[in-house]
Formats: structure tokens, C-alpha cells, sequence
């Protein structure tokens, strides 16, 4: 999955930029210029679950704190969706999306304390308290649904006044993406 992340990436970017046959050689004017007009096409492109690195609470500990505990993506990257558990051992966990959650405990992990990123403070509340929104026309994370968190109706009511979706509760946002595994 990185690596898709990766080429993507590549591709945007080149697409973005002449080859030397369609330009003389720049100069150090013509860097500047470029550089002027990569660094737009580049911010453009940024995700809707991406956050600054300053804004996003990390939970684990060691080099691989900033790493989803399942699959290893970037939680910086992935911050808007996601979610952090706590093991038997009083380990915490944070994963890029509830379909990370959703895949550690099929395998049979036994997590307390499941918490979420509320899209609109970026600070963690429990799943219990939090409105789904499943289905957005925002891209999903591990998913091609959609899952994003609110703690406020309201502010839920809103992202899917703007971006569509269903406002579910976290059972059913679970259900939902237990089946990314079954097809």
C-alpha cells in the first residue's frame, strides 16, 4: 500500500514537470519559478486525513510510534481516521483507520479503551461517544468507505451536508468495515 502511495505521488509530481527536450536547461531564475509553481501543485494534493506532524497526538512508544500498529502506514498521513487501543498489558495502540482496529481484533486481540480522532478538535475521544460519517465522498483510509468521526452531531450534520455519507454510530461503522474483509 505505501508503495502505491509512493508511485502515486511520483506520477503527480512528474506529471507536473516538463521534460529537459521541452525546456532549456534552467537557470537559477527558472528554478525559482519552478520551484514556485511545484510547491501549489504539491499542497493541492494533499489529503483530507493528513494533518500538520505538531497537530497529531501519538500514542506509542519506540521508533515505530508514528506507524500504524497493523499495516505500518504513516499516522501523521492518516491522523483524521485514526484510532488508538489499549492491550491487556496496558500497551497503547494507534492504528491509521477502523479498518486496522476492526483487522488487530479478528486476530484476536483484546483492546480496552477504544478511542477515535474527532475530525474537527483532532483530539482523541471514545468511539462510544463519536458520529460516524460511513461513505463519504472523502477518501477512505485502508478502505474504499469512508469513515470519519465526529464528537458533535452537529459538526457531523455538517461534513455530510458537504461531502455526503450516512451518520452511523461506531457499531455500525464497525459492522461496515468488518466486511472490507469479507469480499
Amino acid at each position: 500500500m505505501l508503495k502505491t502511495v509512493f508511485i502515486s505521488l511520483s506520477i503527480i509530481f512528474l506529471a507536473g514537470c516538463a521534460t529537459v527536450d521541452e525546456k532549456p536547461k534552467p537557470t537559477s531564475v527558472t528554478k525559482s519559478k519552478e520551484v514556485k509553481m511545484v510547491k501549489p501543485m504539491l499542497k493541492e494534493h494533499k489529503m483530507f486525513q493528513t494533518v500538520a506532524k505538531k497537530d497529531a497526538i501519538l500514542v506509542q512508544k519506540g521508533d515505530k510510534k508514528e506507524h500504524c500498529a497493523i499495516c505500518g502506514m504513516n499516522l501523521v498521513m492518516f491522523y483524521k481516521t485514526s484510532h488508538v487501543a489499549t492491550d491487556s498489558n496496558g500497551t497503547a495502540h494507534q492504528y491509521c483507520s477502523l479498518h486496522c482496529l476492526a483487522d488487530h481484533l479478528s486476530q484476536g486481540a483484546e483492546l480496552e479503551n477504544p478511542q477515535v480522532v474527532d475530525v474537527t478538535s483532532l483530539k482523541f475521544i471514545p468511539v462510544q461517544e463519536a458520529y460516524y460519517v460511513v461513505g463519504s465522498k472523502k477518501r477512505g483510509t485502508m478502505s474504499k468507505v469512508s469513515k470519519y468521526a465526529f464528537k458533535s452531531l452537529d459538526d457531523a450534520k455538517k461534513f455530510q451536508a458537504q461531502n455526503g455519507g450516512k451518520i452511523v454510530d461506531f457499531y455500525s461503522a464497525w459492522q461496515i468495515a468488518k466486511k472490507d474483509f469479507h469480499q
